[in-house]
Formats: C-alpha cells, sequence, structure tokens
C-alpha cells in the first residue's frame, strides 16, 4: 500500500513554455492565360478544391475577367501539395494554366 508522507508538497504547473502559434495560411490562386479552356479550369476547381459548379463557375470566371482568381486558402502543406497537382493535371492535359500560392 502507498503511503501517505505530509512533508512532500506536490504542485502541477499551468504555464505554457511555448507560445502556440496558428499556422500560416496561403491563397491558391489560378491564373489566366490564352489557352486553358474554361471547361478545363472548372474542372480543375470541381475536382482539385472540391468546387460545385456554382462556385467553380464563378472563380473561372474571375479568372477570365481579372486576370487571377483565389481558389482556395490552406496551410503551407495543402497549398504546395494542390499546386503541384494543378500543374501535373495541366501539363498531363497539354494546357499552361499557372496555380501558385501566397502567403495570406
Amino acid at each position: 500500500m502507498s503511503q501517505n508522507n505530509p512533508d512532500i508538497q506536490e504542485s502541477v504547473s499551468t504555464d505554457t513554455l511555448e507560445d502556440v502559434r496558428e499556422p500560416s495560411m496561403y491563397r491558391v490562386l489560378l491564373h489566366n492565360d490564352n489557352y486553358t479552356t474554361m471547361e478545363f479550369v472548372v474542372e480543375i476547381l470541381m475536382y482539385v478544391f472540391n468546387k460545385t459548379v456554382e462556385a467553380a463557375t464563378k472563380i473561372m470566371l474571375n479568372v477570365h475577367r481579372k486576370g487571377v482568381g483565389v481558389c482556395g486558402v490552406y496551410t503551407y502543406e495543402v497549398a504546395e501539395t494542390k499546386v503541384e497537382t494543378v500543374s501535373r493535371l495541366a501539363e498531363e492535359n497539354g494546357f499552361p494554366l499557372k496555380c501558385t500560392m501566397e502567403e495570406e
């Protein structure tokens, strides 16, 4: 059995040793070009970014009209993976679609 020793005092520290920071977030952007079809851009937005047809069409129109469109905001690793996926799919399909990321 355990003994109760009143001479020993125990305490629990609730101080945080490190500041816990939220990860930086990154915007993933599609850039307009004169060769990638609007249909392909909508497909990319639906497949890679899980957008609905309506949301994908709206983003595609921003890309077309303004030269750039925001696909979403993600942590660094997720954004990097999405940029690489879009670039690979565009190349495989013969399109020069440019996808980049920038810190928010």
